[in-house]
C-alpha cells in the first residue's frame, strides 16, 4: 500500500511527533486524551463499538467516493467520537489505532468481546444450523466472533448466526508462520486500503499475516519500514535474504518466500503473487523505485 500522504488527514496542523493517520483529533474535535495536547473547538471520551458487517470501509473523508484508506472487519472494535446525520462515524481502529471515517450503519456500540476468530480464508454466516440456508454473510479470515454455544457442527454467535465450528478457533490462537498465511491470498484482487481475503494491498497482506501469528504490525508501508523487526544490510546478492524479510520500497512491500520467490499483493497484477524474487527486484527498480530497505523479524 502507498504511503497515505496528508490530502487523507485530518486538516490542522498536529504537533511535532504525532501522525495524523493515528491522531483522532480535528479542528473542530478531538479525543478527550488529547486535551492539551493539540488545539480543537472541542473534545470527547469516545464510545466503544464494534463492526457489524463483515466488513467496514475506512475513508478519509465522510464521502462514499473518498479513497479507501484501510478497512475493519467483523468484530473489530472502534471508538467512535462523532456520528454525523448523514450516517458517517468518525473513530479510530482499537487494533492499530488508524483514524478514519467509516459507514455508521457498519457499527453497534460493543456488546460481549469476541471469543473467536476466522481462521479459514472466508467462511459463510447462515442464520440456522444447516449449510442448505441461504448464507446471511460471508466473513474473512482474521474477522471476530462472540459465541453463545454450539449447535451440531456450528458455533452459534451472538447475533443469532450460525458458524462452522471447524473454521474458527479462540482468539489467543496464532498461527506459526506468517509466509504461509499470506500464501492462503494467492489469488486475491489487489485493493487498495483492502485488509480482507476479497481485497488486500501490499501492506495490508503483511498486516493480516503478522498479526494471525499474534505480532502487532502497523497499518501502512512508512510506518512498518521503521518499527518493523531489523534494517539488514543487502549488497544485492538474493542468498543473503531470508524466507520472511520484507523488502521495502518507496510504497510498497513484499515479503521472502525464499531464495527464488517474492510474495506480494501488487497493483502490477492486481492481485497477491508468487513473482520470481530477481525478477521482481529488476522491474520495480526499473519503475524508477529501487529497493530502500530489508528488514527481518
Amino acid at each position: 500500500m502507498n504511503t497515505h500522504t496528508d490530502e487523507f488527514a485530518p486538516m490542522n496542523a498536529l504537533p511535532a511527533g504525532l501522525d495524523a493517520r493515528l491522531t483522532p483529533a480535528r479542528p473542530d474535535l478531538a479525543a478527550l486524551h488529547l486535551q492539551g495536547v493539540v488545539t480543537a473547538e472541542r473534545f470527547v471520551a469516545g464510545e466503544p463499538h464494534r463492526v457489524i458487517r463483515p466488513a467496514a470501509p475506512v475513508r478519509g473523508e465522510p464521502d462514499p467516493l473518498a479513497p479507501l484508506v484501510t478497512e475493519t472487519l467483523a468484530g473489530e472494535a472502534v471508538t467512535v467520537f462523532e456520528t454525523t446525520m448523514e450516517g458517517w462515524a468518525w473513530g479510530q481502529l482499537d487494533a492499530d489505532s488508524y483514524v478514519g471515517w467509516l459507514p455508521a450503519e457498519a457499527l453497534a456500540p460493543a456488546g460481549p468481546a469476541p471469543t473467536h476468530k476466522v481462521v479459514a480464508l472466508r467462511t459463510p454466516v447462515f442464520p440456522g444450523p444447516s449449510i442448505k440456508l441461504p448464507p446471511t454473510g460471508l466473513l474473512s479470515f482474521g474477522s471476530r466472533l462472540a459465541l453463545t454455544g454450539t449447535r451440531e457442527r456450528f458455533a452459534v454467535t451472538v447475533e443469532g448466526g450460525f458458524v462452522f465450528a471447524g473454521h474458527l478457533a479462540p482468539l489467543d490462537t496464532f498461527e506459526g508462520d506468517f509466509v504461509d498465511v499470506a500464501g492462503r491470498f494467492l489469488g486475491a484482487a489487489y485493493l487498495w486500503g483492502g485488509r480482507s481475503s476479497l481485497g488486500l494491498d501490499c501492506s495490508g497482506l503483511v498486516q493480516v499475516a503478522l498479526n494471525a501469528c499474534g505480532m502487532a504490525c502497523p497499518r501502512d508501508t512508512d510506518m512498518q519500514e521503521s518499527t518493523l523487526g531489523n534494517a539488514v544490510a543487502f549488497s544485492g546478492d538474493l542468498a543473503e535474504l531470508r524466507r520472511g524479510d520484507l523488502l521495502y520500497w518507496p510504497g510498497h512491500v513484499g515479503m521472502v518466500a525464499d531464495g527464488a520467490t517474492l510474495l506480494h499483493a501488487t497493483a502490477h497484477f492486481m492481485s497477491v503473487v508468487r513473482e520470481p524474487l530477481g525478477a521482481a527486484l529488476a522491474r520495480i527498480e526499473a519503475s524508477g523505485t529501487p529497493l530502500r530497505t530489508v528488514r527481518r523479524l
